[in-house]
Order: C-alpha cells, then structure tokens, then sequence
C-alpha cells in the first residue's frame, strides 16, 4: 500500500493514491475518513437565494454559482473545501470538452480543495430544474 499524500482535519482525513493504479489529474483514489462527524450535501444547483436559475444557457456561469451555494452549504456546518472527502460533479452533456471546461473551471475557484477528495465528474441527459447544466454533491468530513 501506497503511504498517504495529503492528509487535513488533525489526522482525520488521508487521501491516497496507489502506485497500482493510473496516474490522477489532481484527485485521490482514495480518501479515509477516521470515525467521526459527516455532512452529506444535497447537490448543489446553480439557484440563487430567491430560487432563480442563474446563467439560463451558461455552463460556466452556472458552474460559478453551483460553487458558490457549495461554500454557502458549507460554510453552514462550520467546512470548509479541504473537508470534503467525496464529490459527485453532474454536467449536462455527452461533450468531454464541455466535461473539461467544467472541471477547469472548478479547480480555479475557491472550492478547488475539495476535488483533491474521491470524486467522479460525469455527462447526464438532463438534471431536477428547467434549463441547469450542472449539479455538485458533496460530503465533507467535519472537526470535531
């Protein structure tokens, strides 16, 4: 077994990848969480406060807002971006250069640390509201 790379949350959190498997363009294979408190995100749509598509046709402005309800979420239980463990990031596309512009995108924001984490970038045919394009589900590992 391959010894950890990165490890945050006193201890709490080590993220690995193994010299057995394929090499990563900045995420872990795999992320170990000690026992201890979890937060499970609903995905977070690109809404504003007043439940307002932001970006009707824009896939990175959608992107924006989708990272900025992420911090908004987490910010609520006290996380921050280098807290979360798992991410699940939804496009609605079967095109690989919209997938990459999206994941570009992301890893320029501020949310950039919690795609270090396992995660899983994908094309869907469509998602839950009229007109988005993207989705993020994040879980986060939480202190104490």
């Amino acid at each position: 077994m391959t010894a950890p790379e990165h490890t945050t949350a006193p201890d709490r959190i080590t993220r690995l990848n193994p010299d057995t498997l394929h090499k990563t363009p900045g995420y872990h294979h795999i992320t170990v969480v000690e026992a201890g408190r979890t937060a499970y995100l609903a995905g977070q749509c690109p809404l504003d406060p007043a439940g307002d598509l932001v970006g009707p046709g824009d896939l990175l402005a959608q992107t924006d807002q989708v990272v900025a309800n992420a911090l908004a979420a987490l910010a609520a239980v006290d996380a921050g971006p280098e807290q979360v463990v798992r991410s699940v990031i939804y496009v609605v596309t079967d095109d690989r250069t919209a997938l990459g512009e999206v994941w570009t995108r992301l890893l320029a924001s501020p949310l950039a640390p919690a795609f270090t984490s396992a995660g899983t970038l994908l094309g869907v045919a469509q998602l839950g509201f009229p007109g988005q394009l993207v989705e993020i589900d994040l879980t986060a590992a939480l202190s104490g």
